[in-house]
């Protein structure tokens, strides 16, 4: 009779032991996908919140530039002696700029265009006011043509936060375009009285249309500007452009009214409006800078939030990797330490017998002197093991 021997348990195959590893590695690779996606994606807000900063600083250079030449506007075309200097600083420090930033933004070649017409027009016959109207409106065109190339190619066109983008709009669009027209607004009233009583009527058409330009951006500028306060969580914006907005609106409406002809002759009170354009415009070059500074602290911020932001991205999937990677540690090493090395039998499983086939070899009992005892033979022993001797057979046998 054979009892079958208990198993050694073996070492596991590689396979085994590699599958922590290989789950780890599956779940590690979409993990880094996922990083690497939100990092870029993270990475490309950055780079256009920094490079609609660029486009703030350009807007910030132009700002003196629009009031300069406007002014220049009117006084050539009011025939007043005007001296070119502020004109002159504000065209250098907007060449510096566009210097160091204009091919980033595409800009340095509409400037080029725009600096040689700047920079000729001492040189033009200005002594005819409407020659220096005609001129001086194809400058005032390519500088608002450029205000548009700025805000498109630097991205604030298309700014994501509404507080900022009605900053951004008003500041590089409305405000440039309402003083334009409001200078010309007054030029043309200027004109009015000097031409022909043949060409009045269509004067009047023209007078209307500027006065519907001028007063279309102007009230644009204060809702936008409205908009951006009560989008904003900033408190400063609101008290340091409430002032400042309710002048200007003020000055607007007094100058649409102003500029409307009045009494038989259809006479524009030239000298009221210049007075109230003038505080438009005061009030408008408080506004400028005021915006400026909110748009630029607005995008300085969303960059810090887009850093904190790709801090918490990089560090998140860093952490998930570590926390993989160790789970596959763990896994590996459990499965070697449950399998002890060459193949010996863990700790508690029963030895295998003596044998060469793994059965148990059975001997039986015999007395010292080599035979065999009287009476039913005793059971048998596995060889080896020590038999317990019967010490209370005979009691037994004489009950």
């Amino acid at each position: 009779m054979t009892v079958p021997a208990s198993r050694v348990r073996r070492r596991p195959r590689t396979p085994g032991r590699m599958l922590p590893l290989l789950l780890a590695t599956a779940l590690l690779l979409p993990v880094a996908f996922l990083v690497v996606q939100a990092h870029r994606l993270v990475d490309a807000d950055r780079k256009l919140a920094e490079r609609e900063r660029l486009g703030v600083e350009y807007l910030r250079a132009l700002g003196p530039v629009t009031e300069a030449l406007v002014e220049a506007q009117t006084a050539a075309v009011a025939g007043r002696p005007a001296t070119r200097e502020a004109l002159d600083r504000a065209v250098g420090d907007a060449a510096t700029v566009d210097a160091r930033i204009g091919d980033e933004l595409r800009s340095t070649e509409r400037w080029a265009g725009l600096r040689a017409k700047l920079e000729a027009l001492p040189n033009r016959s200005l002594t005819d006011p409407e020659a220096a109207y005609t001129a001086y409106g194809e400058v005032t065109d390519l500088l608002l043509a450029l205000h548009g190339k700025v805000r498109e190619s630097s991205g604030l066109i298309r700014d994501p936060g509404s507080d900022s983008y009605f900053l951004q709009d008003g500041v590089g669009e409305e405000m440039p375009e309402a003083m334009v027209a409001a200078g010309r607004l007054i030029d043309l009233a200027v004109l009015l009285e000097r031409r022909p009583a043949a060409e009045r009527a269509s004067s009047l058409g023209e007078l209307a249309t500027l006065r519907f330009a001028a007063l279309q951006p102007a009230g644009d500028l204060v809702n936008d500007l409205q908009s951006a306060v009560d989008a904003s969580e900033s408190a400063d914006i609101g008290v340091s452009v409430l002032t400042p907005l309710d002048t200007y609106q003020q000055a607007v409406e007094a100058m649409g009214a102003l500029s409307q002809p009045t009494g038989r002759t259809q006479a524009v009170d030239v000298t009221r409006l210049a007075a109230v354009r003038s505080q438009a415009e005061n009030a408008a070059e408080q506004l400028q800078p005021v915006i400026l500074d909110e748009l630029d602290r607005l995008l300085r911020q969303r960059i810090d939030q887009l850093d904190r932001d790709d801090l918490l991205i990089l560090g998140a999937g860093g952490v998930a990797g570590l926390l993989l990677v160790a789970l596959a540690a763990s896994g590996w090493l459990s499965r070697r330490r449950d399998t002890p090395a060459g193949g010996d039998a863990a700790p508690g499983t029963p030895a295998e017998p003596t044998g060469s086939t793994g059965a148990t070899r059975w001997e039986p009992l015999v007395t010292p002197a080599g035979r065999r005892p009287a009476g039913p033979l005793p059971a048998l022993q596995p060889a080896g093991q020590h038999v317990e001797p019967d010490r209370w057979g005979p009691f037994d046998a004489a009950r």
